[in-house]
């Protein structure tokens, strides 16, 4: 699912006092998260709290939570209930209405104003949804390891952060083959 969305436009629709708007963003950068075996995985071990609920939820539906006290992070659920896997989506390319920095999953959120008061939202609604736009550019798909999770051993390193390298939007690039970061031991 993480590559199925890479390419397809991320809508959010605003309630305003003069009418409706939509912020659209291309979606750039995603990270797969898969479930309890994942370490990176908040689901990881089976732990279900009241912040992971959503993710034993049903698929089709955004899961939001907070990190570091400041910044929120969307994700989809992708697989069905009791299955806690999700997709974070960690950049964006600006299509329309969107004002700021959404080049990493904070920003974007910040960006369409995003919070857990969208938690559980289902992404089938009117606030929140992915289209497939028309004439689709192709995306020049780039793997890697995800990040921020490095606690997570092994785990770490696996590519599944995926993004579209023609994209000037990234939170990152990717490491170089050789390069001192793509080297770089992992504690734990």
């Amino acid at each position: 699912m993480a590559r199925e969305l890479l390419g397809l436009h991320l809508v959010r629709v605003r309630r305003t006092p003069t009418g409706p708007i939509e912020q659209v963003g291309r979606i750039v950068e995603t990270e797969a998260y898969l479930g309890p075996d994942d370490l990176a995985a908040h689901s990881a071990r089976g732990r279900r709290t009241p912040r992971t609920e959503t993710m034993f939820g049903p698929p089709g539906h955004a899961y939001v939570y907070l990190i570091y006290g400041v910044h929120h992070c969307l994700n989809f659920v992708t697989a069905e209930r009791d299955v806690p896997q999700a997709v974070l989506i960690r950049a964006l390319e600006p299509i329309a209405n969107l004002v700021g920095r959404t080049s990493g999953p904070g920003l974007l959120c910040k960006s369409l104003d995003i919070d857990r008061s969208h938690d559980a939202l289902d992404l089938l609604g009117d606030e929140l949804f992915v289209v497939r736009p028309t004439g689709q550019r192709p995306v020049e798909l780039g793997a890697g390891p995800r990040i921020g999770v490095e606690y997570a051993g092994a785990w770490a390193k696996k590519p599944w952060r995926l993004l579209d390298q023609s994209s000037t939007f990234i939170s990152r690039p990717l490491p170089k083959a050789g390069s001192r970061s793509s080297r770089r031991r992992v504690r734990g």
